[in-house]
């Protein structure tokens, strides 16, 4: 069941552009597909919009995007607000020093990799997602851009599937979807 998360018209145009593909990568698996949003310059653009109108102000001076889709969405977030983006990659991807934080999923552990002074003392962050599923990966871009001194703002995510209580484990951090899968 979806739940529209604002009656901003643009969202519901957003929500059918995302297809939902049955047992991917495996049985029982609901994959959100936003391989199809893309597709579609109109609502892609509304994505970045609602994220932008939601920001622009807010003295947010660092978009961190996660790997993979946080890079489709966060980079033209921080053009339109005025911050720089940091990626954060999976493990080995980054040339040079980098710090890291692990985490644990629901088939083993993994890691998120940030360059070391990508990020400085002081800055507020927005971390960028797609999806919102366990948390897992969230929590773990939080505690990375903590640890370097960052003051983690919100969390945006075009995706939550409550279900799965992702946003149970942010420790009560805001969190910012705009399209929830029940």
């Amino acid at each position: 069941m979806l739940v529209l998360k604002d009656e901003d018209p643009r969202i519901h145009g957003i929500k059918t552009k995302i297809r939902v593909v049955p047992n991917f990568p495996k049985p029982g698996i609901m994959f959100q597909d936003i391989t199809t949003l893309l597709l579609d310059p109109k609502a892609f653009k509304d994505t970045i919009d609602l994220f932008v109108e939601r920001y622009k102000g807010k003295n947010i001076s660092v978009v961190a995007g996660i790997e993979a889709r946080g890079f489709i969405f966060g980079p033209p977030i921080a053009l339109a607000i005025g911050a720089k983006f940091v990626p954060l990659r999976k493990p080995r991807k980054l040339p040079g020093d980098v710090i890291f934080e692990e985490y644990t999923l629901e088939y083993g552990k993994d890691r998120l990799e940030m360059h070391v002074g990508a990020v400085e003392l002081g800055e507020r962050a927005l971390v960028v997602d797609d999806l919102i599923a366990t948390g897992g990966t969230l929590c773990a871009a939080m505690n990375l851009l903590e640890r370097v001194g960052a003051e983690v703002v919100e969390c945006a995510c075009l995706i939550e599937l409550p279900d799965l209580q992702g946003r149970e484990r942010l420790n009560g951090k805001p969190l910012y979807v705009l399209v929830e899968y029940q």
